[in-house]
């Protein structure tokens, strides 16, 4: 049982010896690879360990359970145990989505729903800074447009964390996030009373770490200046600091106006660009994977509806997973948590069952 392991366990020490050698530092990009795959091993290594002591000592008990009534008894503890060790370690050799490590670029957008959308998307990037702050990640609006009554016609936003290990990356955690999220709750334009549905959109994307890691042909880009446009008065540029860069090859296109010099705009929409790049090439590669595709449960666009928020009865329900609970009020103040690991426990599950079929 678990052969394939000692593969793993020889990537590891051959990683650690890397990781020992000064001269590595020298490449910050191989450097940053390597420790990411040593934190994806260490999960690894440390469970089959365990499953590996506890197999042992099962067998140690039963065949000294004849002579030792001591022993006897400690055999069904051990067998419980092994079969835990053995179930987390089978978890964790899933082939991983290899953009579980990334920190992200998380897009909200105001859907159908006029003034009341836009709110309901202010409140959703509220949610999700608040659960970023819970764990120790760093937030940065990279641009916004902000509504009249003070929520967001659309608003992207740079997660980022500090852990190697792919299981704790802000990717692996916030991907499930993509689609539809419907709201239902009296608006505050509301003077009847009514209860209204609107929605907001959600897109994840994973950020390039390094320009140099997703080279992007000069060439293939077309870049526009122009005006910032807005409510007037001071937030209106005299200048042509607004910038739209568009990626030929995929049409792709990004468009700037938050920052207020052409160049600061440039830099954050070929951040966006690259990341949205990056989600486009996964695109294809799970479309031309189709059992992976299947496997997952995340969406790169705004188009599946994934969730409801009804706050007259302070509900939350998962469409994907069938998680229910009557604690909005908590999750919209960031208690995010259960709800994200139904759909890590989901996903894992269905990765299972394809390498069973």
């Amino acid at each position: 049982m678990f052969e394939s392991v000692q593969g793993l366990l020889d990537e590891h020490d051959s990683i650690q010896a890397q990781l020992g050698d000064p001269a590595v530092y020298a490449d910050q990009k191989l450097a940053r690879k390597l420790g990411r795959r040593s934190a994806q091993l260490n999960g690894i290594v440390e469970a089959y360990h365990k499953w590996h002591a506890l197999h042992d000592d099962l067998a140690a008990a039963k065949e000294m359970a004849a002579e030792d009534p001591d022993f006897a008894a400690e055999v069904p503890e051990l067998e419980e145990a092994l079969e835990a060790a053995a179930a987390r370690l089978t978890r964790l050799l899933i082939p991983r989505d290899p953009d579980d490590a990334r920190n992200v670029i998380l897009e909200v957008k105001g859907g159908e729903g006029g003034d009341e959308a836009a709110l309901f998307a202010g409140d959703l990037l509220r949610m999700y800074t608040r659960y970023a702050e819970s764990r120790g990640w760093k937030t940065e609006i990279i641009s916004s447009t902000e509504s009249d009554l003070g929520g967001y016609k659309d608003v992207q936003v740079a997660v980022k964390g500090s852990s190697n290990d792919p299981a704790e990356g802000v990717y692996a955690r916030l991907k499930f996030e993509g689609g539809v999220h419907r709201v239902q709750r009296v608006p505050v334009t509301e003077s009847q009373g009514r209860i209204h549905t609107s929605a907001a959109g959600v897109l994840v994307l994973p950020e390039v770490d390094e320009p140099e890691e997703l080279e992007i042909n000069q060439n293939d880009l077309k870049i526009d200046v122009y005006r910032s446009s807005g409510p007037g008065g001071q937030s209106v540029n005299t200048t042509d600091s607004a910038v739209r860069i568009t990626h030929l090859p995929t049409g792709i296109v990004v468009a700037m106006q938050n920052e207020k010099s052409q160049l600061q705009n440039r830099e954050a929409g070929m951040r966006v660009l690259r990341a949205r790049i990056l989600a486009h090439q996964q695109e294809q590669i799970d479309a031309e994977n189709s059992a992976q595709r299947k496997s997952q449960i995340r969406t790169m666009d705004r188009s599946e509806r994934i969730r409801t928020y009804n706050y007259p009865e302070n509900r939350i329900a998962d469409h994907r997973t069938g998680y229910k609970a009557y604690n909005l009020d908590q999750v919209m103040n960031g208690d995010l948590e259960p709800v994200i690991q139904s759909a890590i426990e989901m996903d894992e599950q269905a990765r299972l069952d394809a390498i069973g079929d």
